[in-house]
């Protein structure tokens, strides 16, 4: 149906009513709406208005210069009819491969938005189903995807019930999501929130997200795309969102072999997450995790405050390159995390673990730090694993667990209610420890545990009760360890018969 349109600048935005989209829930209204996108790009950009109404649609492609305007009352509706979306090449997973086109998406475009106060409900349940039974030709469609645009906004709207990810920019740059509301149910298969991917210049902000795998996650592809497509995920500020339910609240990786960098996250709420902040990554991946900030945060009832794995298994279960916690040859498929630096949080209600950190014993964690930190574990937690990789303990009311760490860095870290150590540190070294402890010690277990640390500094923390070990230091290669300005009894320090008996040094007059 052809109509006079006129745009914004000029009159009144295009209306998709005017190409005979009907809204009634029931008339598959694709052709209409993308004609109204088409009309308007044809005549230099502008807005397109979708009214109130219930629009049954596929795949809709935007073009440059356009913004496409749901009003309150507004709903698209996704088709669950495969047919009504184009099989595409796009990045699903960390490599190129062809999927179903998403709902909304394009490519190498310029100024493009979506915004209103209006509803995309992707209908996943036919989806996910399909996905379940192995009855789809090709990854599902993704509710938003864009790839390789420039200038890309995302406001105000509500994304329901998508098939697959949700939000999904890809090799974009200059990506604003501000203000979104994000449900999936918590059993849908990889519905992820939010997915930047080998994006640049990136602002997440008071949105609300609560789906059925990790909230917002931060990629750069995987060592199996192609060398052209790599290009690091760097530039990333998240503030001032809410995130519930979902495996990880902040999630960085699993695919990161193009590399992240620069990543600001701060003044965040975490309700029921399974993990709060969350890396993960693998050998064979390779690529850089450098200069993250993480502040302000409040989280309540997550398994895991700060899980950081090396190990990850999911898609790699029982593989021995992956799993194996031996030392490696580093080589270009070797990842890095470094200068990682976490502040001023608060965790209430932990279900399993007070922090989980496992390097790898070829390539460390490298310069960690947590400052101003309060965790409190429930009495009620279960057993269970804080990450998802082979071989690793299970955990109940554990502590801030770390192996395979270099500059690891704990000023001010309360932990509360655990069942063995507050710190349990091994393999590691450059460790400084300062201001920290427990309020609840563990009746014969120690508050630190250092096994196999070499050049350790703990100073300026205080033994609760002379009843409790305060350190137990382990292991034939832990050495250069000193204690200084710490208020302890003379029975507070516990040594194993395999340690160095010039181990540990302990500075004149803090012994009470």
């Amino acid at each position: 149906m052809k109509a006079s349109v006129i745009l914004p600048g000029q009159g009144n935005p295009v209306t998709a009513r005017l190409f005979g989209a009907r809204g009634d829930g029931k008339t598959r209204d694709t052709a209409a709406l993308q004609a109204a996108i088409d009309a308007c790009a044809s005549q230099g950009g502008g807005t397109v208005v979708i009214p109130a109404g219930q629009y049954l649609t596929g795949s809709l492609f935007l073009h440059d210069d356009i913004s496409l305007y749901l009003d309150a009352g507004a709903t698209l509706l996704g088709s669950q009819d495969p047919a009504d979306y184009p099989v595409t090449s796009s990045r699903w997973e960390g490599t190129e491969q062809p999927t179903y086109a998403p709902l909304i998406g394009g490519g190498r475009l310029r100024n493009i938005a979506i915004l209103g106060r209006g509803t995309i409900d992707g209908r996943g349940d036919f989806w996910w189903t399909a996905c379940r039974e192995k009855r789809l030709s090709y990854p599902r469609p993704r509710l938003i995807g864009f790839h390789d645009c420039t200038n890309l906004l995302i406001e105000g709207v509500t994304l329901i019930n998508s098939p697959s990810w949700t939000l999904n920019p890809v090799r974009c740059q200059n990506v604003t999501v501000h203000a979104v509301t994000i449900i999936n149910p918590p059993d849908s298969p990889n519905t992820d929130g939010i997915n930047p991917d080998s994006c640049r210049f990136v602002r997440i902000s008071d949105c609300y997200v609560s789906v059925g795998d990790d909230c917002i996650t931060i990629k750069s592809g995987t060592q199996h795309e192609k060398p052209e497509y790599h290009a690091p995920c760097r530039d990333i500020a998240i503030t001032n969102c809410t995130l519930e339910r979902g495996h990880g609240g902040v999630v960085i990786g699993s695919e990161m072999s193009g590399d992240v960098q620069n990543v600001v996250i701060s003044n965040c709420i975490f309700v029921g997450t399974d993990r709060g902040i969350r890396f993960k990554s693998r050998r064979g991946r390779g690529g850089v995790v450098e200069d993250v900030r993480i502040s302000n945060l409040i989280m309540e009832n997550v398994l895991c405050p700060l899980t950081m794995n090396l190990y990850y298994g999911c898609g790699a279960w029982g593989d021995p390159e992956v799993s194996d916690k031996k030392h490696h040859p580093i080589d270009d498929g070797t990842p890095r995390f470094r200068r990682i630096h976490l502040s001023h949080i608060t965790a209430r209600n932990v279900r399993l673990a007070a922090g989980f950190v496992y390097g790898l014993a070829e390539m460390p964690v490298e310069d960690l730090t947590l400052s101003d930190v309060s965790i409190s574990i429930t009495s009620e937690a279960e057993a269970g694993y804080p990450e998802m990789a082979d071989d690793i303990p299970e955990m109940q009311q554990a502590g801030f667990f770390v192996r395979n760490a270099h500059r690891l860095r704990l000023e001010r870290v309360e932990i509360s209610n655990q069942r063995g150590p507050a710190f349990d540190i091994g393999e590691a070294s450059q460790i400084e420890i300062s201001t920290c402890g427990t309020p609840t010690p563990a009746a014969g277990q120690p508050v630190i545990r250092l096994q196999n640390v070499a050049s350790a500094f703990v100073r300026a923390c205080r033994q609760e009760s002379e009843d409790h070990i305060f350190l137990q230091i382990e292991g034939s290669r832990t050495r250069d360890l000193v204690l200084a300005g710490n208020a302890l009894t003379s029975a507070a320090v516990q040594s194993g018969a395999d340690v160095p008996p010039d181990a540990l040094q302990i500075i004149s007059g803090e012994i009470l």
